[in-house]
């Protein structure tokens, strides 16, 4: 944290602007060098930026903006240069040979941030996923979580539980008088109502299936028009159709959004017992794993052989050998389109249903997981007449919020979060 550091934080050239960031406490002083004057703070100026043997790099729109208040918290100076690929080589070596200086690792800037109090664990999570993004749902979650929105939720939860423990340890300190009161009469009220919050944001659906999208699976026998289906779905001939049966060996993965929400279609092998070639085979047992892991099963074949929840498709609406179902959900052909839009839009309610509301910060793993550990310690005290059990479940409640805002964490866990980042954010 004694270095300053610096990076090209905008695209990769070449661009129209290359915006190089330098943040630390030799900051101010490497603006100094660059532009022969003071910069006022907060305040974007035309400078010529020169090396330290005098030459000429390029003329460009500075800021400079003294510590704490900025987004490292530190020192932190803006160079915004033309985007060409030489100059922002010239204008780097020249920070590189500056004392002190040197370039930044991959989500330094944002590891700073987190480190100086400008964010909390949780917000930066959100920023990564926010950079990450690439539908507008995935967006949208992101931006809640990095905007703060948990953060608060964590920090109210936490206020409420040192409140409740100093209930608890002020009848511990006086249990021994004789005229010593109790705990307020809605005490477990109030522990309740936290309880039954907590409970909600464990329920709600998690941020993995934002990431990894709605997934659906489509199974059924041999030329059942799976991979038909599946290339109209992800817009693409990404799977070989062919009236041979087994011509599907292996499971196809493909991602795309449909209305701004993520979806993972995989197309499988047909499910049969008979075939004898050992490639199929193994294709056959993946498609069976693949099952297992479905959001949704569109299930192709025979009425009524379709795993649990899934849904009766009635495909190859157009064909001579076509038979219908009397319970499909959707009958359509991928050669004519009939029944293709209807099923599009089914699927999307359906994904919706199932993902975060626009604008809703949902769970990752490790956040879902110390809410959990929260939860189940305030469980604990429900009942307990015992106070030192009901103040050390309190305790365990507020680490696990210390934690999940990153009061209390490990530097592994620090590395593998601000690893993901790009150098220069």
């Amino acid at each position: 944290m004694d270095d300053t550091i610096f990076a090209l934080s905008s695209g990769a050239p070449p661009a129209a602007i290359g915006v190089i960031r330098i943040s630390g406490p030799a900051a101010g002083e490497a603006l100094r060098a660059l532009t022969g004057r003071d910069i006022a703070p907060r305040s974007a100026r035309l400078a010529r930026l020169h090396d330290h043997a005098g030459a000429t790099l390029d003329d460009a729109l500075v800021l400079w903006f003294p510590g704490p208040n900025t987004a490292t918290g530190e020192d932190l100076a803006e160079l915004h240069c033309h985007g060409g690929r030489a100059v922002i080589a010239a204008v780097e070596a020249a920070l590189a040979l500056m004392e002190g200086l040197r370039s930044a690792e991959p989500g330094e800037f944002t590891r700073r941030a987190f480190a100086n109090g400008r964010i909390d664990l949780s917000e930066a999570e959100g920023l990564a996923d926010l950079l990450s993004a690439e539908t507008e749902m995935q967006r949208s979650a992101a931006f809640a979580m990095a905007g703060g929105a948990f953060s608060k939720t964590i920090e109210d939860w936490r206020a409420r539980i040192l409140g409740f423990s100093a209930e608890v340890e002020g009848v511990l300190d006086f249990s021994d008088e004789e005229d010593s009161a109790g705990l307020p009469a809605d005490f477990s009220n109030r522990l309740d109502v936290l309880c039954e919050e907590l409970d909600l944001w464990l329920a709600r659906p998690r941020a993995e299936r934002l990431a990894e999208g709605f997934k659906v699976i489509l199974a059924g026998p041999p030329n059942a028009g799976k991979s038909s289906l599946f290339n109209e779905l992800v817009e693409n001939s990404a799977a070989i159709t062919s009236p041979i049966a087994g011509t599907t060996r292996d499971v196809i993965e493909r991602s795309v959004a449909l209305s701004g929400i993520p979806f993972t279609f995989v197309d499988t092998a047909g499910l049969r017992e008979d075939g004898d070639d050992p490639i199929e085979a193994i294709g056959v047992a993946k498609a069976r794993q693949a099952l297992e892991r479905a959001d949704l099963v569109l299930w192709l074949g025979p009425e009524g052989e379709g795993p649990l929840g899934s849904w009766e498709i009635a495909a190859r609406s157009d064909a001579a050998d076509f038979e219908a179902k009397h319970n499909a959900r959707h009958t359509l052909s991928a050669v004519t389109g009939e029944g293709l839009n209807a099923l599009r839009e089914d699927l999307i309610e359906c994904a919706r249903e199932s993902m975060p509301k626009p604008g809703e910060a949902a769970l990752n793993a490790r956040q879902h997981a110390l809410l959990a550990e929260a939860y189940a310690a305030l469980q604990e005290t429900t009942g307990r007449s015992d106070l030192l059990i009901v103040a050390e479940g309190l305790r365990a409640a507020r680490l696990a919020f210390d934690r999940l805002v990153g009061r209390a964490t490990t530097e592994d866990m620090l590395d593998t979060l601000f690893g993901r980042f790009c150098i220069g954010k």
